[in-house]
C-alpha cells in the first residue's frame, strides 16, 4: 500500500462519514479558533496598552491623593486626602528629579467671536511639555517660574485651536474662558488620544490660573520626571517617605509607569490562562469526538478492514491508515479554526477603534501543529485495534 493509496482510502473514508468526522472536526476548529484568536486580539491589545501607558515617556511618576490598596490606576476607591502645592513644591525639589508639573483638571466653554468648544482644561506648569514628553507647534508655553503665578495666558490643543480659529494665527487673541479672558501664547502640537481622551482638544492654563477658573484649593495629581526608567522606583520611594512626613500617614497613590507595565502584564497573564483552558476543553471534545468516531467506524468498517488485510496489507499500514484518517480531520479542523479566527479577528480589529489583530506565523504554524497532534492521539487506540484485528473474523462480522 503506497502513501497514494493510503490518502485516497483515507479520504474515501471520511467522505462517506462526513458528518460524523465534520463534527469532530468542528470542536478541534473551535478550540484552534479560540487559541488563534484571543492570542492574537490579546497581543494588538497589549500593544495598544503598552503605546498608550508611555504615551507620557515610560520615567514619569504620578502621586495622587488618596490611598488605593490596589496599585494601578488610581481612581476614586481609597480615603480621600489633600495635595496641596506646598506639598507639590516639595516634591519637586526631591533628589532625582528632572522636571515637575502640578495638575489640576476641568471642563470648561472656551469661546471666540461667537464660536465656542466645551474641552478638558488643564492647569499645569511651565515644566508639563518635559514632563509630559509633548511639544509646541506654535508659539510658546506657559512661562516658567512660581506656581502661583495667575497669568491671564492659554495654550490650545491643536484640534482646539482649529475649531475656534480655523487656519487663522491664534497667537495674541483672547477667548473666554468661565467668566474670565486668556491670551492665547501657543498652540501645542499634535499627541493623538489616550485611553479615549483627545489630548489635542484641550487647553492649557497656569495651575494658579485653573485653581482659580475651577474653585479648586486642592491639586489632582503631581508628576515627576525621573531621570531613568531605571531611577523612577527610587523617586518613588523618596515621595512616598516625603509625604508620609508631611502628612503624619500614607494617604496618597504612587504610580510609575513600570507599575502600570506590569498590570498590563498581569492582565494579560490571566487572559492568556483564560485563552489556554478555553483551548484544552474545546479540544478535549475534539479528541473525544475523533476518537469515539473512529472507534465505532473500525466496528462498522470490520469487513474492509480484513478485505484489506487478506489481499496483502500489513498491520502497520492498516495502523497508519486509521492514523491518517485522524490526522486529516485535526488537520482539517485546525484549517478551519484558523480561518475564521484570522476573518474574525480582522473583523473585530475594524470596529473597535484602536484594537489591532496581530498574528505570527509561529502562532499559525503552532495551531496546526496542536490540531494535527491532537488527530493523531484521539486516532491511536482506534488504530491499534483495527490493526490488531483477525482477518477471517472481520470477513465473518456483520
Amino acid at each position: 500500500m503506497t502513501a497514494r493509496d493510503l490518502l485516497s482510502l483515507s479520504l474515501e473514508a471520511l467522505g462517506a462519514h462526513r458528518l460524523r468526522y465534520g463534527l469532530s472536526a468542528l470542536a478541534v476548529a473551535v478550540g484552534v479558533g479560540a487559541v488563534v484568536l484571543l492570542s492574537s486580539l490579546g497581543e494588538g491589545a497589549r500593544r495598544y496598552v503598552l503605546a498608550q501607558v508611555s504615551t507620557f515617556g515610560t520615567s514619569l511618576v504620578g502621586i495622587h491623593p488618596g490611598r488605593v490598596e490596589t496599585r494601578g490606576m488610581p481612581g476614586g476607591m481609597g480615603s480621600a486626602r489633600r495635595l496641596t502645592m506646598a506639598d507639590g513644591r516639595a516634591l519637586a525639589r526631591l533628589p532625582g528629579v528632572r522636571a515637575a508639573t502640578p495638575v489640576s483638571y476641568g471642563s470648561a466653554l472656551v469661546e471666540f467671536e461667537g464660536r465656542g468648544r466645551r474641552v478638558l482644561v488643564y492647569g499645569v506648569s511651565g515644566d508639563m511639555p518635559r514632563v509630559w514628553s509633548m511639544a509646541v507647534a506654535l508659539g510658546q508655553f506657559l512661562p516658567a517660574g512660581a506656581w502661583e503665578r495667575d497669568d491671564p495666558v492659554v495654550v490650545l490643543g491643536p484640534r482646539l485651536k482649529r475649531e475656534l480659529f480655523g487656519d487663522a494665527n491664534p497667537l495674541g487673541a483672547f477667548v473666554r474662558l468661565g467668566k474670565a479672558r486668556f491670551r492665547v501664547i501657543g498652540v501645542m502640537a499634535p499627541k493623538g488620544q489616550f485611553l479615549g481622551f483627545d489630548l489635542d482638544d484641550t487647553a492649557y492654563l497656569p495651575i494658579a490660573a485653573a485653581m482659580r477658573v475651577f474653585d479648586q484649593s486642592e491639586l489632582s495629581e503631581v508628576n515627576l520626571l525621573a531621570a531613568s526608567v531605571d531611577e523612577s522606583a527610587g523617586l518613588a520611594e523618596r515621595a512616598r517617605a516625603l509625604m508620609l512626613d508631611r502628612h503624619g500617614h500614607d494617604d496618597v497613590t504612587i504610580v510609575t509607569q513600570k507599575d502600570a507595565l506590569g498590570m498590563v502584564d498581569a492582565v494579560m497573564g490571566v487572559l492568556s490562562g483564560t485563552v489556554t483552558a478555553i483551548a484544552a476543553i474545546s479540544l478535549l471534545v475534539g479528541a473525544i469526538g475523533i476518537f469515539t468516531i473512529l472507534w465505532i467506524v473500525v466496528q462498522e468498517r470490520m469487513q474492509e478492514v480484513g478485505l484489506v488485510m487478506a489481499i496483502g496489507a500489513r498491520r502497520r499500514q492498516v495502523l497508519a491508515w486509521y492514523l491518517c484518517e485522524a490526522a486529516i480531520t485535526g488537520l482539517v479542523g485546525g484549517a478551519a479554526g484558523l480561518a475564521g479566527a484570522l476573518g474574525l479577528g480582522f473583523a473585530i480589529s475594524r470596529l473597535v477603534s484602536g484594537l489591532s489583530f496581530r498574528t505570527t506565523p509561529e502562532i499559525l504554524i503552532a495551531a496546526l501543529g496542536m490540531a494535527l497532534v491532537v488527530g493523531l492521539l484521539a486516532g491511536v487506540a482506534p488504530a491499534v485495534r483495527a490493526s490488531r484485528l483477525d482477518p477471517i473474523e472481520a470477513l465473518r462480522a456483520e
